[in-house]
């Protein structure tokens, strides 16, 4: 096995774009490449392009239709099609098509042991559905990849959405199979979109349990989103014990994101994605594809992204290092002078994951526990 991780990464896979006005406008992963460099972390990664996916790969997920009605570039809004959300854009749909590649060819690298680990920062579209552009979605990339691993061989997959918005278009798409473990932390669907994603929401009849939403309230900070991620991620990944572990990286849980209503650092999101990089290794053998998601702010995208990346390499950057001189002329927004941010590093001390069972979880862990860990043997928090 190469021990180098693998980062799907070209030109094609930096121009998903609604447009330069758009929230989901062009320069979000473009920024995060260039930031990773920066910090010497892309010469110790191999990269590799995605071509345009097949339109048999886009069926496992998709319908005739919908790919037809993409084709012909016209308003549909049954669709999604070029409603308020979701404008015509030329050739979007062929570079949504690039990035499912990416995310595909990203686990089947690790699946098939070529890497060990793997990331698409394009990708992590989680809310496309079958037949319908969803909150700036095209094409589901993290659905199209669990499928094809569902068969090539993989029975237990777990799914981990850390994104600002519920991942409703994976969760849907495996809802009831046993096969799949999907767990989305969240801001409450009572506040953002897509409104869903609740805790009593576990999934069908035959795999009650597999779905796990942790709905959090407006204004959640580090500490609560942390102890969210460490209470319910790992006892459940011990439980399910996955073959291979996907997760979704939406940078827009950061306080700066103009969409969401988080209150949560660059600094906690790496040190989760830390973590992440720990529970591959424990969990699943190390198998770890890692996708990107939302994120409109562009300077916390692109230093959250970086964090990333240095979480596949195992490594962890100094939060304290400053940002080159360039910066603020390449993001084009409010900026920070740090990779991390400033004063998280202290209000992250008060943190210890071990605390979480006593240090009275904040209501969503426990609603969770509750609706959830009954069925995997484990006891609720309270």
């Amino acid at each position: 096995m190469n021990t180098r991780p693998l980062v799907l990464h070209d030109d094609t896979l930096e121009r998903y774009s609604f447009g330069p006005e758009h929230p989901m406008g062009p320069d979000r992963v473009r920024l995060a490449m260039k930031l990773s460099e920066h910090f010497d972390l892309l010469d110790r990664v191999d990269i590799a392009p995605a071509p345009a996916a097949s339109e048999d790969l886009l069926l496992r997920i998709h319908t005739p239709e919908y790919l037809e009605a993409l084709k012909e570039g016209h308003p549909r809004p049954e669709f999604g099609i070029g409603d308020d959300d979701h404008p015509l854009a030329p050739n979007l749909h062929t570079i949504a098509r690039h990035i499912v590649s990416g995310t595909v060819e990203a686990t089947r690298a690790v699946w098939e042991g070529e890497a060990k680990r793997a990331v698409n920062l394009s990708g992590g579209l989680h809310h496309a559905g079958p037949s319908k552009q969803s909150g700036f979605c095209t094409f589901n990339d993290a659905a199209v990849a669990i499928s094809w691993l569902l068969d090539h061989g993989a029975t237990r997959i777990a799914y981990v959405d850390l994104d600002a918005h519920h991942g409703d278009g994976v969760e849907q798409a495996f809802w009831d199979d046993p096969r799949v473990l999907t767990i989305s932390v969240h801001e409450s669907g009572l506040y953002l979109f897509p409104g869903t994603g609740f805790a009593n929401d576990i999934g069908g009849p035959h795999a009650a349990g597999t779905a796990v939403n942790v709905a959090l309230p407006k204004g959640t900070s580090d500490i609560d989103w942390l102890y969210a991620v460490h209470g319910i991620v790992p006892p459940l990944l011990q439980k399910f014990r996955p073959e291979i572990v996907i997760t979704q990286h939406g940078a827009d849980a950061h306080r700066r994101d103009p969409l969401t209503d988080l209150d949560v650092s660059v600094d906690a999101l790496a040190k989760a994605y830390r973590s992440m990089s720990r529970w591959a290794d424990r969990f699943c053998g190390g198998k770890w594809v890692a996708i990107g998601g939302g994120g409109y702010q562009r300077d916390s995208v692109a230093r959250t992204w970086t964090h990333l990346v240095a979480a596949i390499l195992g490594e962890k950057l100094d939060p304290e290092a400053p940002m080159p001189r360039w910066w603020a002329d390449e993001a084009r927004c409010e900026t920070s002078d740090t990779i991390g941010d400033i004063g998280a590093r202290n209000v992250l001390k008060e943190y210890h994951p071990e605390r979480v069972l006593s240090d009275n979880p904040c209501g969503p862990i426990v609603a969770t526990s509750r609706a959830i860990f009954p069925y995997w043997g484990l006891v609720p928090y309270h």
